[in-house]
């Protein structure tokens, strides 16, 4: 089949690319061009690359039909934020059989009430993104549903890998939260630590895209939670990142009042977010109509991206240029892990 990504360079499109190219799909990536993958394949030869602005080409009400010249069979859109962007898609598509995914976002739910949460649950989203997202959701699912463009929604996670910060403990971006585990420095975390986050490996929503192109007759008209197969905790997060490294958490546990007055604004801006949503997503629908399967916890997803940063200098762990003795002790962690899970 041709398909069509959009905006196919970035931590998705990295890994979803050699995927498309190694099942025999011919592949165009639409996209500015500015921006190279997070890590080199060879699959990446056999791209076609057709360079656009996408917000240049919306302005001028063409980029629905540009889209539609290169007559795909799948359009996979990783960037889409605008109910109007959505629009002006399904609008140039209309009339075909293509089949449309799009990368949402977990955050259209909101507030948990049931956990883990499922796609069924009604939507309570807030803030900008998540309440454009559920816009979008909501356009895409009742276009395909009443027999227009077909489409499907894939919700992922925090997405994580190697070549930029994961989402911390601390429910921030700050790299810095991982040398202070590393060195067995004091961390402060907001309010007890019970707060959720959930993490997906770039990877697996590679891999829920490919399922659900495999899947189509299911997937049509249906949204997926695309994360991976638990929710950490802040606490529990700190204190097996900490454990990595040999050391025990030492964790400061303030109510949020306090603990924003003491980190800059905009990490507690980020921690805010984070912490609201306290996301818990359940992925089994994803499993049993598009057999979607996680290779990675979120722990495992987490330590590729701490080993990057460490290779990179931007974490101080006290043996920066050595990783064989946090993978080591990672190892060790995932087999101890396995057996309390399998204990009877």
């Amino acid at each position: 089949m041709r398909v069509v990504v959009i905006g196919g360079q970035g931590h998705i499109g990295t890994y979803l690319i050699p995927r498309l190219i190694a099942l025999g799909h011919e592949v165009v990536v639409i996209s500015r061009g500015q921006q190279q993958p997070y890590r080199q394949d060879g699959a990446w030869e056999q791209v076609r690359q057709v360079t656009a602005d996408r917000v240049a080409e919306e302005a001028a009400g063409t980029f629905g039909g540009c889209v539609r010249a290169l007559e795909p069979d799948v359009v996979i859109d990783l960037i889409c934020f605008e109910l109007e962007s959505a629009r002006q898609l399904v609008e140039g598509m209309r009339g075909q059989a293509t089949h449309l995914l799009h990368c949402g976002t977990i955050w259209v739910h909101g507030p948990s009430v049931e956990v883990p949460t499922t796609e069924e649950q009604p939507r309570r989203p807030f803030g900008d993104y998540g309440v454009k997202k559920a816009a979008i959701e909501r356009y895409l699912l009742d276009e395909s549903r009443r027999g227009g463009v077909p489409a499907t929604v894939l919700h992922a996670g925090h997405i994580v890998g190697p070549g930029w910060a994961p989402l911390s403990p601390a429910g921030d971006f700050d790299p810095g939260v991982f040398t202070r585990l590393a060195r067995g420095h004091e961390l402060a975390l907001p309010n007890l630590g019970l707060e959720t986050v959930h993490h997906v490996h770039a990877d697996d929503v590679a891999q829920s895209f490919v399922q659900a192109m495999a899947y189509r007759g299911v997937a049509v008209g249906e949204s997926f939670h695309v994360v991976s197969p638990a929710a950490l905790t802040l606490r529990g997060y700190a204190e097996a990142v900490a454990g990595w490294f040999g050391q025990e958490a030492r964790l400061r546990f303030l109510p949020w009042n306090e603990y924003r007055a003491v980190v800059p604004p905009e990490k507690a801006r980020a921690t805010w977010d984070h912490i609201a949503h306290s996301p818990n997503c359940s992925i089994d629908k994803a499993q049993r109509l598009i057999d979607y399967h996680p290779r990675y916890s979120s722990l495992q997803a987490i330590r590729e991206a701490v080993e990057w940063l460490i290779a990179q200098g931007k974490i101080d762990a006290p043996s920066p240029g050595d990783l064989s003795e946090l993978r080591r002790r990672l190892r060790k962690t995932e087999v101890e892990g396995s057996k309390v899970g399998n204990a009877p």
